[in-house]
């Protein structure tokens, strides 16, 4: 990289850092299988809780697995538009300011950096080297100003498409031994398999916060086993004939 375009590399490097978990997919594929695993295993255990034939329970556990996932895309892709149509909005004011009032833009420029801590002479120059161009004054103003990266906004698509996917997959998981048994034995394994892969979640999902992967995977142990133990611990107790 052309020392002329990044005087200061360095405080460009550590802003693109922190901006770079935003873009969409890997971070909603995770929390996408976190929250069809959480759903799921408690829809199941549930149902099991209060005395449902295996096909009942089947049924459950599919109906919850398809409508989450189409549930999980949906809010994803409309949130996530949402979000890219706002930024573009902003994108779009910032590029037409830049045009217009260069010289006010370099001068804004001038002042973060000097509000940073850059001597005003370094400032200066810093400013005059980002707006010599259109296209890299609009990214160093909307990294600035925004806290955004123009060319990693996001896609929608990519988002919804994987937590549909992963959802599933994490609600699949639980369901597993309701294909082919009922009963206590399908309750145990269903159970074991929660635990397994709350742990692969809670580690995954490390990646993404910074937290040990240990804190992680333990917090998701935590909130999965509580959500499960509470929904079938009522289901037992109101059971299918408290319900007609």
């Amino acid at each position: 990289m052309d020392e002329r375009q990044h005087p200061f590399p360095e405080l460009h490097q550590r802003d693109h850092h922190h901006r770079s978990i935003g873009t969409g997919g890997a971070r909603a594929a995770v929390f996408g299988v976190s929250d069809g695993l959480v759903t799921n295993v408690s829809l199941i255990l549930g149902m099991a809780g209060a005395h449902s034939p295996q096909s009942v329970v089947r049924l459950a556990g599919v109906a919850g697995m398809i409508a989450g996932a189409f549930s999980m895309a949906a809010g994803e892709y409309v949130s996530m538009r949402a979000q890219s149509e706002l930024l573009e909005r902003e994108l779009a004011l910032e590029r037409r300011e830049i045009l217009r009032r260069p010289e006010g833009e370099r001068r804004e420029l001038v002042r973060i950096y000097e509000n940073r801590g850059v001597e005003p002479e370094a400032a200066r120059r810093l400013a005059e080297e980002m707006m010599r161009t259109p296209e890299l004054a609009l990214e160093t103003h909307a990294r600035e100003e925004l806290g955004i990266n123009p060319s990693a906004l996001g896609s929608p698509v990519v988002a919804s498409s994987s937590s549909f996917a992963t959802f599933a997959l994490g609600a699949l998981l639980p369901l597993l031994p309701w294909l082919f048994t009922g009963g206590t034995v399908a309750i145990v394994a269903s159970v074991v398999i929660g635990v397994v892969a709350s742990l692969g979640v809670g580690i995954a999902l490390a990646v993404f916060t910074g937290r040990p992967w240990w804190y992680s995977a333990l917090r998701q142990l935590l909130i999965s086993s509580v959500a499960a133990a509470v929904t079938f611990g009522i289901a037992r107790a109101v059971g299918v004939s408290g319900i007609r």
